[in-house]
């Protein structure tokens, strides 16, 4: 399976680290700002109507392409499906990465990895300017009851990282902290919240939507030394329930 959102951030991490150093800048973690608290939970209606995707396929075809996307974004290939490379250990002894708490290394797992149980599921990853990246991912469940529980599933574990710790996969420390943030409602129930990691004095922004859209769950993550533009983010979570919302052929 291809490396979490988080995973990638902190590799990120250590390339603008060590460009700093090699311009003498000096990063700064409160750059990042203040976070709000993160907002009530939202509950998703257990009957939402909809028809499940069955088909990964189907799905994938239903997630954000780079014609959706701003100007400069270009795909990821995946290691494992479009390269052909074999599945990449999580416990290689050269891998030193870890959380305390140790759940909290899910936070921005795939929903379908959140909440397991899902007949289908897709991600895809897209790279920009200054190291931005756009990641979304969907699992789709039999049931709204079962796409209800996911939902919550993913806002249960946020409930207990607003802050936490660990390390790369080179062992080097990294601070996490998670608040609220604003974002009109989308779907058929949806939360929004803010990721900020920090390592070695620099600091990258997450801003994440987990929308409900029948029986299917997305999670739409932009990354980059900035946060996205609000009205951009938006945009991009409305056209990725467009997408999703009609019921997949057969």
């Amino acid at each position: 399976m291809r490396r979490g959102p988080v995973a990638v951030s902190c590799s990120l991490l250590a390339v603008l680290a060590l460009s700093a150093c090699s311009s003498n800048a000096s990063g700064d973690a409160g750059d990042a700002g203040s976070l709000e608290p993160l907002g009530p939970v939202v509950t998703a209606a257990p009957d939402a109507a909809g028809t499940p995707f069955t088909d990964r396929a189907a799905l994938k075809a239903a997630l954000l392409d780079v014609g959706d996307l701003p100007v400069g974004f270009t795909p990821v290939p995946d290691p494992e499906e479009d390269l052909g490379l074999p599945p990449a250990s999580e416990s290689a002894d050269s891998d030193k990465s870890s959380t305390d708490p140790a759940d909290c290394g899910a936070v921005l797992s795939p929903v379908a990895d959140q909440r397991p149980g899902a007949p289908a599921s897709a991600s895809g990853w897209f790279t920009g300017p200054g190291f931005a990246t756009i990641d979304q991912d969907a699992a789709s469940y039999a049931t709204g009851a079962d796409a209800a529980q996911a939902f919550a599933a993913v806002q249960d574990r946020l409930a207990g990282c607003t802050q936490y710790s660990g390390t790369d996969a080179d062992g080097v420390q990294v601070q996490y902290r998670i608040g609220g943030r604003e974002q009109q409602p989308a779907g058929d129930a949806s939360t929004a919240f803010r990721l900020v990691t920090t390592s070695e004095g620099v600091s990258l922004v997450s801003d994440v939507v987990v929308v409900v859209v029948g029986s299917t769950v997305t999670q739409l993550v932009a990354t980059g030394q900035d946060p996205i533009d609000a009205g951009v983010f938006g945009d991009l979570t409305s056209t990725a329930v467009a997408k999703l919302a009609p019921a997949p052929a057969g």
